[in-house]
């Protein structure tokens, strides 16, 4: 089972390495990331395998989303399949 994380925020050195130091922690697989830098905001699209998830999903998102808030990062985390029903026209 996959998960959609976003990530938005102001631009500054690091931020790809703590959300990937968050996932290797609950040994959440990154798949894919697509990310990109518009003006003095940063933007992240990352795809994980969160298969073999050493804690809870939901404290995994409750992680990312306190810690990011810390980091002054909106930090979205879903499953993968309540990601595509929500774009699905």
């Amino acid at each position: 089972m996959n998960a959609v994380i976003s990530v938005i925020g102001k631009d500054c050195v690091g931020i790809l390495a703590f959300v990937s130091n968050k996932c290797s922690q609950a040994n959440a697989n990154i798949l894919e990331v697509s990310q990109s830098v518009l003006k003095e905001y940063f933007a992240m699209i990352m795809l994980v395998n969160i298969d073999n998830l050493n804690c809870e999903f939901v404290n995994f998102v409750s992680e990312l989303e306190s810690k990011g808030k810390d980091e002054g990062l909106d930090i979205h985390v879903m499953h993968e399949d309540i990601f595509n029903a929500m774009h699905k026209i």
